[in-house]
């Protein structure tokens, strides 16, 4: 076997399980939060096995053999060398003591050229200004409207919001995906054949399927801290706006995006808003510190990618 094949095949493995560890748990982890006490692993697994096996699958169908939706048009297919391979194992690590790392920066920035990657950031800082202003205005007003700090669903209404909760998060897990698989097939052939969809399937549900038997894993965390998020309600509301904001940015351009400062910008405004509303019982002393340590680890996942990206720039790509 040719050793790049090895290297992207090694990529994969690890990009995989980066996403999934990762990024996705940014994703699910509300529904995580809201539905392990009354939902038993699996079947909350098996659900959304189901969207990723239709929105891969549908990619695949229209883009013939493209799982990216588009995502990596800017960005040319080339040899994966093991400094490729070397990026997600880097994010494996962070993700592992709980960072946030954002996988569109840390991998794709191994591939993409300088300009491709200033527009990945410029498009991920709009995002997470986007998110952090439109949530702040918006949970303003819902703060005025419902308790979010208390489950106050009335028992004969908990029927409604569970149906409604697993349809955003099912809309938001699609959205999601036709973002973040770029971080992915950008190890694979871009008009990958059938055998090869079916194996990314196959390792990709068994992936989701590790982090759902352990409750999301480290990365869980930074969801459990934020007021209400363990509510269904509450989590419905977040994974419909985050929905709404991917599927926006999907439509301005091909460019990939950090998914991940999205999602910490949404929180970021949300949490904002709450303390503003509740200014009397909800500490900023609490608060800004919470927020400040989201986006210090966004910080430090953002400098290691830079940082290796100039490396495998100008460094190790001259010698090879």
């Amino acid at each position: 076997m040719d050793i790049h094949v090895i290297y992207a095949c090694i990529g994969f493995l690890l990009a995989a399980y980066a996403v999934i560890g990762n990024d996705a748990v940014q994703t699910l982890g509300t529904f995580i939060a809201s539905n392990s006490r009354i939902t038993k692993w699996y079947w909350l697994w098996a659900a959304a096995s189901l969207v990723l096996i239709a929105t891969i699958s549908y990619s695949w169908v229209i883009n013939d053999g493209d799982i990216s939706y588009g995502r990596l048009n800017k960005i040319p297919h080339i040899e994966v060398q093991w400094y490729h391979a070397a990026a997600p194992l880097i994010l494996v690590l962070l993700t592992r003591i709980g960072i946030p790392v954002s996988t569109t920066f840390l991998v794709l920035s191994t591939f993409a050229s300088t300009l491709v990657l200033e527009s990945m950031l410029i498009k991920s800082v709009v995002g997470y200004s986007l998110a952090a202003v439109l949530s702040y205005v918006l949970w303003l007003v819902i703060s005025n409207i419902v308790n979010e700090k208390y489950n106050m669903v009335k028992k004969e209404h908990r029927l409604k919001w569970y149906i409604l909760q697993w349809s955003a998060t099912g809309f938001l897990w699609h959205s999601w995906l036709s973002h973040d698989m770029a971080n992915i097939a950008v190890f694979l052939p871009r008009d990958m054949p059938l055998w090869i969809l079916l194996t990314v399937l196959t390792i990709l549900c068994g992936w989701l399927g590790l982090i759902f038997k352990n409750n999301g894993g480290k990365i869980q965390k930074i969801i459990l801290e934020k007021s209400g998020t363990r509510f269904i309600r509450s989590a419905t509301i977040i994974d419909f706006v985050y929905a709404l904001i991917l599927l926006y940015f999907k439509q301005v351009n091909e460019i990939p995006m950090s998914t991940t400062w999205v999602f910490v910008g949404l929180l970021t405004g949300r949490e904002l808003a709450i303390a503003t509303t509740y200014r009397t019982t909800y500490k900023a002393g609490y608060v800004f510190p919470l927020i400040g340590k989201d986006f210090l680890k966004m910080m430090v996942g953002l400098g290691v990618s830079v940082a290796l990206a100039f490396i495998i720039h100008n460094m190790l790509e001259p010698m090879t």
